[in-house]
């Protein structure tokens, strides 16, 4: 080998590098670097590296598993407020504020869905791309404002106690795992 190879192999990695088709590193660290620029960086990695053999270093792959993380924990979430609205010896304030975020969720999670089909028909450039991934974007969007409304719901001392805490901080974890989806997804819109 000459002495120019070195220096070739450099000049090619940084090529390839730069096209964005292939980014130097491990799985974890693209999935650090596109963690690094959403709103819950730490939430984020800790949600998607158990996936990082799936997701590798596809941009399109990272931002369906985020969106498959926040569903999940959605319906999670939905199922926990659905058994909390049968407990007895509910408040009537509690009654309804676990009534109106049992709808709120369910709305969340009907938007979560239609965002990963609609995903799915992003693969192809081009107008259709722009179309298919606006319409992800709003409904993922929405689905943030369903599940910051549920827990606004529970806003006020005359709402405290457990089933108040549970809810939240329920909440509170799916709201900033699907904020972190949408970044990702503003992401992935903005490289194409």
């Amino acid at each position: 080998m000459g002495k120019g190879f070195p220096l070739l192999l450099i000049v090619s990695v940084l090529y390839i590098a730069g096209t964005g088709k292939l980014t130097v590193g491990s799985p974890s660290n693209f999935i650090k670097s596109s963690c690094s620029r959403t709103q819950y960086p730490s939430l984020c990695v800790e949600s998607l590296s158990v996936y990082a053999t799936t997701i590798q270093q596809d941009p399109h792959q990272l931002v369906q598993t985020a969106l498959s993380v926040s569903l999940n924990r959605t319906e999670s979430t939905k199922a926990f407020v659905t058994k909390c609205n049968k407990f007895r010896g509910l408040r009537p304030r509690e009654y309804a504020a676990l009534h109106d975020c049992a709808e709120e969720i369910s709305d969340s999670v009907d938007r979560l869905s239609r965002s990963l089909k609609e995903l799915k028909l992003c693969k192809v450039k081009g107008e259709d791309f722009t179309w298919h991934i606006s319409n992800v974007e709003t409904w993922v969007s929405s689905a943030l404002t369903d599940e910051s409304t549920c827990g606004d719901g529970f806003a006020g001392k005359a709402l405290d106690g457990k089933i108040k805490a549970s809810i939240r901080g329920r909440m509170v974890n799916i709201a900033q795992v699907t904020s972190n989806a949408l970044s990702l997804i503003n992401q992935y819109a903005a490289q194409h």
